[in-house]
């Protein structure tokens, strides 16, 4: 399996390599708390020699309702990301919606990320892959909730005619749909996308949604179960992950977004611990 680089930061993914880190917020509400955030994930991962990259979106475009909290956009929050990756020293993860969007998110972001709902959208893939690659960044796709893990080979395909390469791209496993409102995993679908010759990462986050089934707003935000986060961490290193997303808060139920799913950051620590021995035991 290729093992990548990004090359600015001296990062590696794939086969032998430490267990990347791909942690933050959930979406950015302001400056200090990203900082804060920033300042003791890049602390706990230092100390335990795992490969850090900040995450945080500028923008959540897929909320459940017109009236749920989407993030400061797109020209404020590249530049709160860019003070960010220059105060902390940090690669920085964040995910793009529109083709537009591409470019100057590529000048930002080391880490592009596709969302799951859009891993199908051509254009948007087209234009995130070349934008990335001219940048010298990596691409991070999220597999859809709707897609066998095979089919993702049909994105490396778009990537690879709209770039010249295959090098480049990242696949994310993050649940696939099982019945109304919820989401599982299937622990083989991580050796099913590594054979197409990728690095594959872990949204442990955003598997533990129960998409639409928030009780405190009869299904107008999306409900998750913040406690099975970790295993499903766990589970996915065991499984062969070579990355993991984490989404943490100083104060979970105040999170503006996916409250139920962020961990708090206090547990960090303990729980990439654990992550890396897991790791270091396969």
């Amino acid at each position: 399996m290729t093992v990548l680089t990004l090359k600015n930061w001296n990062i590696k993914i794939g086969d032998g390599q430490p267990l990347v880190v791909i942690a933050g917020l959930n979406v950015l509400e302001n400056l200090d708390l990203a900082l804060e955030v920033g300042t003791h994930l890049k602390k706990v991962t230092g100390e335990l020699g795992l490969p850090y990259v900040f995450k945080a979106s500028f923008d959540k475009a897929n909320r459940s309702s017109i009236n749920s909290y989407r993030g400061p956009g797109l020209d404020k929050g590249l530049k709160i990301l860019a003070e960010v990756k220059k105060q902390l020293n940090v690669p920085i993860a964040t995910d793009l919606h529109e083709v537009y969007q591409a470019e100057p998110v590529a000048e930002v972001a080391d880490v592009v990320q596709i969302p799951a709902f859009l891993c199908r959208q051509t254009d948007l893939v087209v234009a995130a892959a070349r934008a990335t690659h001219k940048a010298g960044g990596l691409l991070h796709v999220k597999k859809g909730q709707f897609l066998a893990p095979w089919d993702c080979k049909n994105i490396l395909d778009k990537v690879a005619e709209a770039t010249g390469v295959h090098d480049g791209v990242v696949l994310c496993e993050r649940g696939t749909s099982f019945g109304y409102n919820n989401l599982i995993v299937d622990m083989l679908a991580f050796d099913e996308m590594r054979k197409l010759g990728v690095p594959v990462t872990m949204d442990a986050t955003h598997a533990a949604q129960l998409p639409g089934a928030d009780p405190r707003t009869q299904g107008a935000s999306t409900g998750g179960r913040r406690e099975a986060v970790p295993t499903l961490a766990k589970s996915a290193v065991a499984a062969g992950a070579d990355g993991i997303f984490l989404e943490f808060h100083p104060s979970p139920d105040d999170a503006l977004c996916d409250p139920l799913c962020c961990l708090s950051l206090k547990d960090a620590e303990g729980l990439l611990t654990s992550l890396k021995a897991i790791r270091a035991a396969i």
